[in-house]
């Protein structure tokens, strides 16, 4: 179910607000748990058994590896030692399977096959879980904090169980950890001042969703259909750009919303973008965005690995290894793993030349940053090779093939998506955001939000490209 449909706005989330609100508070969450199961099985019917499933086998593990058992005083911390080993060994293998069997199995199979030259490895041809990526990693760092001890007791299942399917976050995240919302878990209150303040946040991410992004993918989808190989360099940068505008306010909308209606339901949902277009540097555009992707790999990943603490040599191992997997997280295909190594490449450069520097500068910085992205997201999004090779040939003016789409095209394209461009360009700086937290009380901010949730309905009910970008990953 999208946030953005009839079906959500008008029905879900009313009936599940008011028995939410209703319902004494010692049950509400087993009223978040049935209507977050209710709310994925809407879309993925079948996949909820494996969510439900994939809970159970965690939520046991987990309270495994807090059992004490009888034993003397001399081998009880030996064994609560191994026995919490035992246990993170055995969730990390039940998820990490689980991952690659649904969404890593047929392309593994496929690329050993075309190795081979004929058919050794069967391909399965699984349909991909919603948000299966998100939940298998909020699982994976509920199982490595309780055998670090940063959870010092274990979640009840119900709490548990909610916590991993709460359905703001469930399908595109932000990736949340358990101590970031466990003491609302076990109590919270709900204020008519948050419900209010998650209601105005949720408009505002259903803007930047339905307004921006949606409307600015228009134009992508039309420059891709005019053929990756026969476009004017202005053209295909300007693809690149309009790409660059829809996944951005398609990914920020959504977390945006989620944050809003995690606000309605007493949790606080954490951040997930800052302004990451108006970085100076590679590396800060990546601490900017997707922040709690960027924080799992980095806590739970290239820490563990040793870091930047055992010299250069192990540091551009790490992060290559982060990297590349960071890639594939994204998705199964060759453009991902792409992708990733592209920014293993850019940021091993910065870390260990101009980085700082740039960052220290206004203007170049972020001058330098606006030129790298739209190409990094050119090879995120284009997953056949030969059209990505296509593409970036265009975008540098080194393709052969004759220019069908070009300068009279290009400037048709600004007559028509201008004024979008432009306020794609405004909300992609801190300032509107700014804008917002300063008179968010303020009446005008009400009337400029509720029209903005009418035009959304609007754009809802008459258009048809309406689809979450970082759902199929």
């Amino acid at each position: 179910m999208l946030f953005s449909s009839v079906g959500f706005l008008f029905r879900f989330l009313p009936v599940f607000m008011i028995l939410y609100l209703i319902i004494p508070a010692k049950y509400r969450n087993i009223v978040l748990l049935a209507g977050s199961l209710v709310f994925y099985g809407v879309g993925e019917p079948y996949f909820v058994l494996l969510l439900i499933f994939s809970i159970v086998v965690n939520y046991g593990l987990s309270r495994y590896m807090f059992w004490e058992p009888s034993a003397p005083i001399q081998n009880r911390v030996e064994r609560r030692k191994k026995r919490r080993r035992t246990a993170l060994i055995l969730s990390l293998l039940f998820d990490l399977c689980m991952l690659f069997l649904f969404k890593y199995w047929d392309f593994a199979a496929g690329s050993v096959n075309r190795l081979a030259g004929n058919e050794l490895v069967p391909l399965l041809s699984l349909a991909l879980p919603l948000g299966i990526s998100f939940y298998t990693f909020q699982m994976i760092s509920y199982q490595v904090d309780c055998y670090r001890g940063t959870i010092s007791e274990p979640a009840g299942l119900v709490e548990f169980a909610a916590y991993v399917s709460m359905f703001p976050q469930l399908i595109a995240g932000p990736i949340v950890r358990y101590d970031e919302v466990a003491d609302r878990m076990l109590s919270r209150r709900l204020r008519i001042r948050n419900l209010e303040n998650g209601l105005k946040l949720f408009t505002l991410g259903l803007g930047f969703k339905v307004l921006l992004a949606n409307q600015i993918g228009t134009l992508w989808n039309t420059i891709m259909t005019a053929g990756a190989g026969e476009l004017h360099p202005a053209v295909a940068w300007l693809g690149a750009a309009a790409y660059s505008f829809q996944i951005y306010f398609d990914f920020w909308g959504y977390s945006v919303m989620a944050m809003g209606l995690g606000k309605m339901l007493g949790f606080r949902i954490p951040q997930n973008f800052d302004s990451p277009y108006a970085s100076r540097s590679v590396s800060e555009f990546w601490r900017r965005w997707h922040i709690t992707l960027g924080r799992w790999f980095r806590e739970y990943v290239y820490f563990p690995l040793g870091g930047s603490r055992k010299g250069r040599l192990r540091t551009v191992c790490n992060l290559f290894i982060v990297w590349a997997l960071t890639g594939l997280w994204h998705g199964a295909d060759w453009n991902f793993v792409l992708w990733g190594l592209l920014f293993f490449l850019i940021l091993t450069i910065e870390k260990n030349s101009y980085g700082r520097k740039l960052e220290q500068t206004r203007v170049i910085g972020r001058l330098y940053t606006l030129a790298i992205i739209p190409i990094t997201w050119v090879v995120f999004a284009i997953t056949d090779i030969g059209q990505l090779w296509a593409y970036l040939g265009n975008m540098f003016g080194i393709q052969k093939t004759g220019v069908m789409v070009g300068i009279p095209q290009f400037l048709r394209y600004l007559q028509e998506y201008g004024i979008l461009l432009a306020f794609c360009i405004l909300f992609a700086t801190p300032l509107p955001i700014r804008c917002y937290n300063k008179w968010k009380d303020r009446w005008f901010v009400v009337v400029m939000l509720t029209a903005v949730f009418w035009f959304s309905v609007h754009e809802i009910m008459v258009g048809s490209n309406n689809p979450f970008l970082y759902f199929r990953f």
